[in-house]
């Protein structure tokens, strides 16, 4: 009996020792992050049958569990993965919002600067100090501009790179899952360290990615990234990485590599940090730079338009202060075609009316042998074109025309009308003289039909024998349907027969001007171009676009195009905020319920060791009677 005493005293101690060594491994892990807490499960060794009565024959550890919840776990890692996205689109939503809110006050600033310069020269149109003024604000309204695409370049290729150091990382978890998987493979999954160093790394992986796990038999796990890329199957890993945009190479794309097949993925559905990278440069990134596109081309158009009205301080009909909107470098970016197209042609893009545009991207699509559909991104709303010659017509503000090649059936081209100009925006006029403050008087008449404008191209010859000034006015009637013009003088004498033009352009008299008509009709127009160094008519004309409705189709003004998308970065940024909190109060509660069961409880684990404790000193003492009751049994045969 002694014997079965001291054995059953040395399973007691083991069975403590074990349990102390659990618990000990638990209170020095309480910080670790990631850390499972372990629980030794104690049994009974069977019963030995003595006489007719059975006994006890100690206890042994018959496992040591992990405590893990895989709900608990699963819901962990979907709050890891709303915070995580929610946290990254704030803080891009805010470094945006503080550009606009900062370096961006140049911009209206600049255009404030510029309209005060106006109404000056208004007051002194033949000052030269204030035409200088005038110059050097369009300047710095251009210079403006310049910086703030400037630094929305830097913002894309600060994501880019965010984007791609994740991808990184991603392999590089990959990788080590594969590796613990082919660990645990040889334990059937039963290594606890091993399964904490994967639940960590998986738990940081949702951190990038929406990630859905596959327990297998095998003990090994394999993990899905946004329920399209299988990262790790079994202890096989695959990767992913970056490559060039499509159709825009500056707009870098997830690949996904498996073996020797690589798959194009869409990075906005992969949720995490990954997915809110994507979707802010996709969506509020690339949108901003249109508009202050857009807005470039505004002021560059409005301005440019205005100096063709009026005269310079030569005479001569005012030339562009800034690039032309469709010059090479404001135009850059324009139209990008996919790479699966298999056609020839080579695009471009003419802007006819930046106030017709909305600062939205289009992508077209040529469907054989003659449909042209131009769809809005944004909107969702498809507008066919007619093909006109090599020009095709009918989107809002700007024309496509096929230099060269042909589309093939099925390609597809992005449009971005405003793409460039506010990297190419710039003043060309140098000379001061050159800003048109006065104004020629061009009187239509009032039985006009109204189908016909006419422009002012250029004073030829001032000289010339009947150039209309002041009590000596010519009067063009001019027949659009048969294209040709009559020349009356001022007291209603024709001064010869009707003669022909080529549209657009009429030449007569020291003077050209273009006309424009919308259908066939017979106006007239009066023309005084006479020309005088003090007349403020144009350059109080243009101080008025600072309030004419000249953008978005005639329902903003240039400024308002600027404050629209600050007011609504910073709406986008204000509601990033609220998803944060509400993000991280859905992580807290998921955190806490894991932490319920699976963490480790200091006072919980000090009150299991002192039990313990105390279990391993009675089984000492255990032993210590049965070797005094063996001592004594010895003596007794002496």
């Amino acid at each position: 009996m002694s014997m079965n005493l001291l054995n059953i005293a040395r399973t007691g101690v083991l069975a403590s020792q074990s349990q102390l060594a659990v618990t000990s491994n638990n209170i020095a892990n309480a910080n670790t992050q990631g850390y499972h807490r372990q629980v030794a499960e104690q049994s009974s060794l069977e019963s030995q049958r003595t006489g007719s009565e059975f006994y006890g024959a100690g206890t042994y550890i018959s496992d040591v569990k992990r405590i893990y919840n895989d709900y608990a776990a699963r819901e962990l890692r979907i709050g890891q993965t709303t915070v995580s996205e929610a946290e990254t689109t704030f803080t891009k939503m805010s470094e945006l919002d503080q550009l606009f809110s900062q370096i961006g006050k140049a911009v209206p600033q600049g255009l404030n600067d510029l309209f005060a310069g106006l109404n000056s020269l208004s007051d002194l149109p033949d000052d030269l100090g204030i035409r200088g003024t005038v110059l050097g604000a369009a300047g710095q309204l251009a210079s403006s501009l310049n910086q703030m695409q400037s630094h929305l370049d830097g913002q894309m290729k600060q994501t880019n790179d965010q984007i791609a150091g994740i991808t990184d990382r991603i392999n590089e978890i990959s990788k080590e899952l594969g590796h613990i998987n082919q660990e645990l493979m040889k334990f059937q999954g039963e290594d606890p360290q091993l399964l904490d160093k994967q639940d960590a790394l998986i738990q940081e992986l949702s951190q990038y990615a929406e990630v859905n796990v596959i327990p297998l038999e095998s003990g090994a796990k394999s993990v899905m990234l946004g329920g399209a890329v299988m990262l790790v199957s079994a202890e096989v890993s695959s990767s992913i990485g970056t490559t060039t945009g499509d159709p825009y190479p500056d707009q870098s794309r997830v690949l996904a590599t498996i073996g020797t097949h690589s798959q194009v993925i869409d990075g906005s559905k992969l949720g995490g940090q990954i997915g809110a990278l994507f979707e802010f440069r996709d969506e509020t990134l690339v949108k901003a730079q249109q508009e202050l596109g857009q807005l470039s081309l505004g002021v560059a158009d409005a301005f440019n338009q205005a100096q063709k009205e009026g005269f310079d301080l030569y005479g001569e009909v005012g030339k562009d202060i800034f690039k032309d909107i469709n010059d090479p470098t404001m135009s850059v970016g324009r139209v990008a075609g996919f790479a699966a197209n298999t056609g020839t042609a080579a695009l471009r893009v003419n802007i006819d009316d930046a106030g017709l545009l909305s600062g939205d991207s289009y992508e077209l699509t040529y469907t054989a042998p003659a449909t042209y559909e131009l769809k809005d991104t944004l909107t969702g709303n498809i507008t066919p074109l007619t093909l006109n010659g090599s020009q095709l017509d009918g989107a809002g503000g700007f024309t496509i025309h096929i230099d060269s090649g042909a589309l093939a059936d099925g390609d597809t081209f992005e449009i971005r009308p405003a793409s460039g100009a506010a990297a190419g925006i710039g003043v060309v006029m140098t000379d001061p003289k050159g800003i048109a403050a006065a104004a020629p008087k061009i009187t239509p008449d009032a039985a006009n039909s109204g189908n016909t404008e006419i422009e002012m191209v250029s004073i030829d010859n001032r000289a010339a024998a009947g150039f209309p000034l002041t009590g000596s006015e010519l009067t063009f009637e001019i027949n659009t349907g048969a294209n040709t013009f009559e020349v009356f003088d001022s007291t209603g004498a024709s001064l010869g027969a009707p003669a022909a033009f080529v549209p657009p352009s009429i030449s007569a008299y020291g003077f050209t001007f273009d006309v424009t008509s919308t259908a066939a009709a017979t106006d007239r127009f009066t023309f005084d171009l006479s020309f005088a160094p003090g007349d403020n008519t144009n350059s109080v004309a243009m101080s008025k676009l600072s309030e004419a409705k000249l953008m978005n189709s005639g329902t903003s003004t240039l400024t308002d195009v600027f404050e629209g998308t600050k007011l609504s970065v910073g709406g986008k940024t204000k509601a990033a905020e609220v998803a944060v909190g509400s993000a991280q109060a859905v992580y807290s509660q998921a955190y806490t319920r894991v932490q319920s069961e699976s963490g480790v409880n200091i006072d919980e684990e000090a009150a299991n060791l002192l039990r313990f404790q105390q279990a391993y000193q009675a089984s000492a003492r255990i032993m210590t009677t049965a070797s005094d009751i063996f001592d004594t049994l010895f003596s007794s045969t002496r």
